[in-house]
């Protein structure tokens, strides 16, 4: 017989962070010797095709405080729409490994991340998604990594036109999921965990 669980409380000992820094970026906490540099510094080399691009923003819970322990992952498409992983015609830009890990900074809360923009990527049916960058993200207190993404408010036509965006049923919550344009190549994008501006997160 299979033994019940749902009694069973959560302890606290049970919640994530900030020793996440240890084991996936140790360098940047002061740990010298594991890798000769931290995994995952950027999702592209010298040479990227596309246009380079460089996004900033901030984590902030459900009081409005800023997380400066967050590490979140990235993955995305090289300028063409194609997964470096996924591509059995060998057309994917050498130059782009499509994945990194941005770890926020211990002071301001603010991460950085420089990569190209990524173009449309096929969805199952045909249609093309729009532009995007896949997130997924831990922090002190989050158990389960959360799932996002990042769009783009300066790409309005691909926007309307991407059928995972067609499924967010609360239309006024999509801009949580766009990056405003602040320059030449340059983005901002913050994440609210919760409250009233909370991001959308996907179940996956």
């Amino acid at each position: 017989m299979v033994q019940r669980l749902d009694y069973l409380k959560e302890s606290p000992s049970q919640t994530a962070g900030p020793y996440v820094h240890i084991g996936l970026t140790p360098n940047r906490l002061g740990i010298a010797g594991i890798y000769p540099v931290d995994l995952g510094l950027s999702p592209v080399s010298e040479g990227a095709k596309g246009e380079r691009i460089v996004l900033t923003g901030r984590v902030l819970d459900g009081a409005g405080m800023v997380l400066r322990d967050v590490v979140f992952e990235t993955w995305q498409a090289d300028a063409a729409g194609i997964y470096p992983a996924n591509d059995p015609r060998g057309a994917a830009d050498p130059a782009v490994t499509g994945w990194a890990r941005v770890a926020a900074d211990f002071d301001s809360g603010i991460w950085r991340l420089e990569t190209v923009k990524p173009g449309r990527v096929p969805f199952p049916d045909g249609r093309m998604m729009a532009p995007h960058i896949s997130v997924w993200l831990v922090a002190r207190g989050v158990n389960l990594g959360l799932q996002t993404r990042i769009y783009f408010d300066d790409e309005g036509e691909a926007n309307d036109a991407c059928p995972v965006l067609a499924r967010i049923e609360h239309r006024e919550r999509l801009a949580t999921l766009l990056a405003r344009k602040v320059g030449p190549g340059a983005y901002s994008f913050d994440i609210h965990l919760q409250g009233p501006q909370e991001t959308v997160f996907f179940d996956i």
